[in-house]
């Protein structure tokens, strides 16, 4: 019986076609395939010649067998489908790793964990070694999530941390110098009564941005106090509640830094509601320099952030980890900058 030149009820060219055409071994072919050694270059280039002939695609499943290689990373965001699509730092995020990934032949799996099941179901798949990677936003303090990726033992990489002392390798905005140059700005004009709202507790990003906040009007001599401080989630519902409570708290407040655009966005209506004008009588500032933040009226003030180029620095992270096993520990920490518009 002769060599099989297609796979059965596919009609794809098969190796066993390749080596036939180019008059080598099936052997040579599957070398230069996955770009082993050891093939002579005139070799080399009968295989070549003949894989574009024939349209030859190489069975991914059957390679990855051979290689102990999934060719496909995970992006895990710990969120909601809606908190996905509600804020346009995880859609920034997600453009930079693509755009990182395109030259190369590897998968781009979205994974959204928010229940005990979903968690469930994704340790099962990690344990099966589906991807060969792992990239992860939107990180909490004693996530599960985070802490079952550093269990598996594959390479990962971080957008955010989870504390100072951070094992994993992870790619971080400036959050600090950001939140320092918002609220110095915000003193720089004048303003005695500066507010914040800060993000969830239990990410780093918040407690280093509120830090941030505390360390600028300490240096401008004015004193950090509690009831100038708010908590939000990030959401624009968050913001709105949490400037609303503010305004009740202390009326002459004359200035906010937002931890997020979003949440700048439901100050600014919370705002309105209250007939405070911005920014004669209340300048705001955001954090991210979304797209939003140029449509509100007045446009926003805010902390710009390279949320797609932490996607793509994250994804070279990964794919360095991933071709040199065992590198040491990295982190990565990209400059901020602060974008004037009418809001402050």
């Amino acid at each position: 019986m002769g060599s099989r030149l297609s796979d059965r009820g596919t009609g794809r060219p098969t190796l066993e076609a390749v080596a036939s055409l180019a008059g080598v071994g099936r052997g040579t072919v599957s070398r230069v395939v996955n770009g082993g050694a050891g093939v002579s270059p005139r070799a080399r280039s009968a295989v070549e010649q003949a894989i574009a002939e024939l349209g030859y695609v190489p069975n991914r499943a059957a390679r990855s067998l051979v290689t102990s290689k999934a060719d496909a990373i995970a992006l895990i965001i710990p969120e909601t489908e809606t908190r996905l699509a509600s804020e346009p730092f995880f859609a920034s995020i997600i453009r930079g790793v693509a755009s990182e990934l395109s030259d190369t032949e590897l998968q781009l799996l979205l994974i959204l964990v928010s229940t005990q099941r979903e968690r469930e179901r994704l340790a099962g798949f990690l344990d099966g070694r589906r991807v060969d990677g792992v990239l992860m936003v939107s990180v909490h303090a004693d996530d599960p999530v985070a802490e079952l990726v550093e269990r598996t033992g594959l390479p990962a990489v971080l957008g955010g941390r989870r504390s100072e002392m951070e094992p994993l390798n992870y790619v971080d905005s400036d959050n600090l110098r950001g939140a320092w140059a918002a609220v110095r700005h915000l003193v720089g004009l004048g303003r005695q009564r500066v507010a914040t709202i800060t993000g969830p507790p239990d990410m780093e990003a918040s407690g280093v941005r509120l830090e941030g906040y505390r360390r600028a009007l300490e240096e401008a001599g004015l004193t950090v106090e509690a009831k100038l401080i708010a908590h939000g989630d990030f959401s624009e519902a968050s913001g709105e509640q949490a400037m609303a409570a503010l305004l009740q708290r202390e009326p002459a407040v004359d200035a906010v830094f937002c931890a997020s655009d979003l949440m700048a966005v439901g100050a600014m209506r919370a705002l309105r509601h209250a007939d405070r004008r911005i920014p004669q009588d209340v300048a705001v500032v955001g954090f991210d320099d979304s797209p939003v933040a140029r449509h509100t009226e007045p446009p926003m003030t805010s902390v710009r952030q390279p949320s797609e180029e932490m996607g793509r620095a994250m994804a070279r992270l990964l794919l360095e980890d991933i071709a040199t096993p065992g590198r040491s520990h990295r982190q990565i920490i990209l400059s901020t900058e602060l974008v004037i518009r009418e809001s402050a």
